[in-house]
């Protein structure tokens, strides 16, 4: 009768003694940043960690050639908690990635629920995904990674080799990317100080507040011809700082920023929002100036409205 070995779930801390500094260290071999593509469907290709910004040693920056897009991989050999996905949006924030490789021992249903929520809001070129690790051996073999994917957009399959039929975007997606990029340089050329990161071929667009649970999100949408800016707040307090801001900002954010401001809470420890909608057309070429005119007058209100009570409610 032929005996098998049994298999034996190994302790990550065994693997990696120091934690995610050992991991990233691991993973950064082409071997290894090779296989996790392979998991998720892309071809990665480390980038050195300052090439577009300080990450941090549980952060790896990464390239996926079928794209040209950035890659943020963080890693937790724990189980997820609500700071590090603050710092991990963050960082992808400030160095304009496209894609979001979380890793983690295990997720909790909190933070599955989070990704889920961010692959919904987001426009399709920006993706999270959730991946949980663990790590297997037969009797004395050696410790054998695994990747598991927990949590990814709906929508995703795996990608294909580039190719011109796949690779084009649409009219309107080439006329989006150009209003976006075109509404930067306005602001850049204007002087302003509201920065604008990233440059998406769909309608959304972001800007970092503070501490990666804040962020200024601006949008066109062409189903009802409307403008759109919004002053969002996530993470685990989400609703507890929602409600200091309504206490103590409300009144004047009316006169402030605009009368016309909504303020409501979306969902409960996850999001919640104060927005600002006007009326335009972002396809009549001929009307972006005053439309970015507009974006640029009230994003400024926005951010010299909230940043300095986003600071008083960190305290």
């Amino acid at each position: 009768m032929k005996k098998y070995g049994r298999l034996e779930k190994v302790d990550l801390r065994e693997i990696w003694n120091s934690g995610a500094s050992d991991f990233t260290a691991w993973l950064s071999h082409d071997e290894n940043i090779g296989e996790l593509g392979n998991v998720i469907g892309m071809e990665l290709e480390v980038r050195a960690q300052d090439q577009k910004g300080v990450v941090s040693l549980a952060d790896l920056l990464c390239k996926d050639i079928l794209t040209d897009h950035y890659v943020l991989i963080g890693n937790q050999l724990e189980r997820t908690d609500h700071a590090y996905l603050g710092q991990l949006i963050a960082h992808a924030a400030a160095m304009e990635a496209e894609t979001v490789i979380w890793l983690a021992r295990i997720f909790t249903e909190e933070h599955l629920a989070t990704i889920n929520w961010l692959n919904k809001i987001t426009n399709k070129s920006t993706k999270f995904f959730g991946l949980e690790i663990e790590a297997y051996k037969i009797g004395d073999s050696l410790p054998a990674p695994v990747f598991n994917i927990v949590i990814k957009p709906e929508d995703w399959v795996r990608q294909e080799k580039k190719s011109n039929s796949t690779q084009k975007l649409t009219d309107y997606e080439l006329l989006q990317l150009e209003y976006w990029k075109e509404l930067k340089n306005f602001l850049e050329e204007s002087n302003s100080f509201v920065r604008l990161l990233g440059t998406p071929p769909k309608s959304w667009f972001n800007g970092t507040i503070d501490r990666g649970k804040y962020f200024l999100s601006v949008a066109v949408n062409s189903l009802d011809s409307s403008l759109n800016i919004s002053f969002t707040i996530i993470g685990e307090k989400a609703r507890d700082d929602f409600d200091k801001l309504y206490e103590i900002a409300y009144k004047d954010s009316l006169t402030e920023i605009s009368k016309d401001l909504v303020w409501y809470a979306m969902q409960a420890n996850v999001k919640s929002a104060v927005t600002l909608k006007t009326y335009a057309d972002f396809t009549v070429k001929s009307d972006w100036t005053n439309q970015f005119i507009w974006f640029k007058e009230h994003l400024e209100r926005f951010d010299k409205f909230f940043r300095p009570k986003v600071s008083r409610i960190c305290q």
